[in-house]
C-alpha cells in the first residue's frame, strides 16, 4: 500500500543529488513557462523530457498511478466543459474553420478546437509529473535548509518542509480510514457505481479533515514547547551546498523561459499556430 503514496522516497541518481532549491526553482520557472504558452512543440517537449526524468529516477507506474488517472480525469473534464462553454473558440483563436462533425445548433467541432483542447490537456501532463517528481526526489528537511540557503526565512521554509512531511501521513491516514470503512459495509471499490464512490470518499475527507487539524495542533503546541522561532537563525541537520549540477539546473530552466519568450514573438502571441 505504501508504493502508492506520493511523497520523498529515498534513492539515487541525478535527480537524488540536486538541491531542494534548485528543483523548486526548475520546477516554478518550468510550470509558469508551460502554463503560459500554447506552442504545442514546447509542451511536447517539457512532457516528454518529464518522463524521460521518471525514468532516471527509477519511479514505477504503480507508485504514481492514481495520482496520473485522478489527473487525468479532472483534465478531461476541465477539456469537456471549456468545449461546452466555447465550442467555437479555437476558430476564433486560428482565424481558419474546418468543421470535423457537424453537431447540433451551436455544438460543432472543428479541427482548430481540437487542437486548442489538445494543446489545453498538454499543460497537465506537462506541468504535473514534473510536481510528482519534485515531491517523491526531495527531502523535506534538506529542502527546508536549501530554502533557508538562499534567502527564505527559516520559519517559513520549516512550514513548507512539514507541508512535504505530511502528505505522506495524510495519504496513509486516508487509506486506514477508507479500509475501516469498507470493514463496515461501505463499498468503494471499482465495482460501484461512480456516484456512490463519490459520496463514499465525501465521508472520509470529513475525519480525514478534522484529524489532520488535531495533527497540525498537536505538531504547534510541540513546536511552541520547545521555544520555535526564538532566535532568529538556525542550524540544520541535513544541509547541501549548490553544486554546478544545480546551477545548470536553474539556467536550464531560465533558458526554457528564454525560449518561451522568443516563442511568443514568433508566433505573435501564446499560440502556436500550424494554419498559417
Amino acid at each position: 500500500m505504501t508504493n502508492h503514496f506520493i511523497g520523498y522516497q529515498s534513492g539515487r541518481g541525478f535527480l537524488y543529488q540536486l538541491s531542494g532549491a534548485s528543483k523548486l526553482i526548475f520546477f516554478i520557472l518550468v510550470s509558469v513557462a508551460c502554463m503560459t504558452t500554447y506552442d504545442t512543440r514546447l509542451i511536447v517537449l517539457v512532457g516528454l523530457s518529464s518522463l524521460a526524468l521518471f525514468k532516471m529516477a527509477n519511479i514505477r507506474w504503480q507508485q504514481v498511478s492514481f495520482v496520473i488517472k485522478f489527473i487525468a480525469f479532472f483534465a478531461l473534464l476541465n477539456v469537456l466543459m471549456v468545449y461546452l462553454f466555447e465550442p467555437s473558440y479555437g476558430e476564433t483563436i486560428y482565424g481558419v474553420k474546418t468543421v470535423l462533425w457537424q453537431g447540433y445548433g451551436r455544438f460543432y467541432l472543428t479541427s482548430q478546437e481540437l487542437f486548442y483542447l489538445f494543446n489545453l490537456a498538454l499543460k497537465y501532463f506537462c506541468t504535473v509529473p514534473l510536481a510528482v517528481l519534485f515531491l517523491m526526489t526531495t527531502h523535506p528537511s534538506q529542502f527546508a535548509s536549501s530554502l533557508n540557503q538562499i534567502g527564505v526565512p527559516y520559519k517559513v521554509a520549516y512550514a513548507v518542509s512539514l507541508t512535504l512531511r505530511y502528505i505522506p501521513d495524510v495519504q496513509e491516514e486516508f487509506y486506514m480510514i477508507r479500509m475501516s470503512q469498507e470493514a463496515r459495509g461501505l463499498e468503494l471499490s471499482s465495482k460501484e457505481k461512480l456516484m456512490k464512490r463519490i459520496k463514499g470518499n465525501l465521508q472520509i475527507v470529513i475525519p480525514l479533515i478534522f484529524s489532520s487539524l488535531e495533527r497540525i495542533d498537536t505538531v504547534s503546541t510541540a513546536m511552541e514547547l520547545r521555544r520555535f522561532g526564538k532566535n532568529k537563525k538556525r542550524t540544520w541537520y541535513t544541509y547541501k551546498n549548490f553544486t554546478i549540477a544545480d546551477i545548470l539546473t536553474i539556467v536550464l530552466a531560465i533558458v526554457i523561459v528564454f525560449i518561451t519568450l522568443f516563442l511568443f514573438k514568433w508566433n505573435n502571441g501564446r499560440f502556436y499556430n500550424p494554419w498559417q
